[in-house]
């Protein structure tokens, strides 16, 4: 398949899922350890394993380097969570002029409303702990050497802010989609999309899909 079609379908923040069908992109610092020449073989792999061959580096925030309207799916599961406002904001600007007219951009990540719903009614004298620990926005402990700190910073997996469906939904009305709807596992009708979700990152989680219009 060339570069050219694989653009119409693309994926951002992959990490190890990249069908060759798709055009997959990462912004992980240790993609970009693991591709330098020679020594990038000596780079140990992530906690998940190495990145595969076909894993480029792309930070969506910045542009990933496609064309405008040349995508016609595109994907991302657990990344928006790991931005901050403004550059979820930038990133879903680019999210759109990527995509085609009639393009259909589907994502999941973490439901904040349903945490707090959890967190809410529970009965545990843990609730808070367990809160903040599956929102990962608090730290257990402080990384206070080099290598604990270099460590946490290749892994970014902290999140740095959160989502509910109508909080996230106007953010993507602002940069122009529509169709903005709640979507579940398999849902779209779509077998491209089969290749790239994940049923264990769907599950209690907020997906959404929308369309760029003609």
């Amino acid at each position: 398949m060339s570069s050219k079609a694989k653009t119409q379908y693309t994926q951002f923040g992959c990490g190890l899922c990249a069908p060759n069908q798709w055009l997959n992109f990462d912004s992980s610092p240790a993609l970009l350890l693991q591709k330098l020449p020679i020594i990038g073989k000596l780079i140990p792999s992530g906690p998940y394993g190495r990145f595969p061959q076909n894993v480029r580096y792309g930070d969506v925030v910045k542009g990933l380097p496609i064309p405008e309207e040349s995508v016609e799916f595109l994907y991302c599961s657990h990344v928006l969570e790991h931005l901050t406002l403004k550059e979820l904001r930038q990133a879903l600007k680019h999210c759109y002029q990527y995509l085609q007219p009639g393009g259909i951009f589907r994502l999941v990540l973490p439901d904040l409303e349903f945490m707090v719903k959890n967190y809410i009614h529970s009965t545990s004298s843990e609730a808070a702990l367990e809160f903040m620990r599956i929102t990962w926005l608090g730290k257990e402990n402080r990384q206070r050497n080099l290598v604990a700190f270099l460590k946490e910073w290749v892994s970014g997996g902290q999140h740095l802010w959160m989502w509910d469906y109508k909080s996230l939904s106007i953010e993507l009305e602002n940069v122009g989609f529509k169709d903005i709807r709640r979507a579940y596992i398999g849902d779209s009708g779509i077998s491209a999309f089969s290749e790239v979700e994940d049923p264990k990152r769907w599950h209690n989680e907020l997906g959404i899909e929308c369309r760029k219009l003609p």
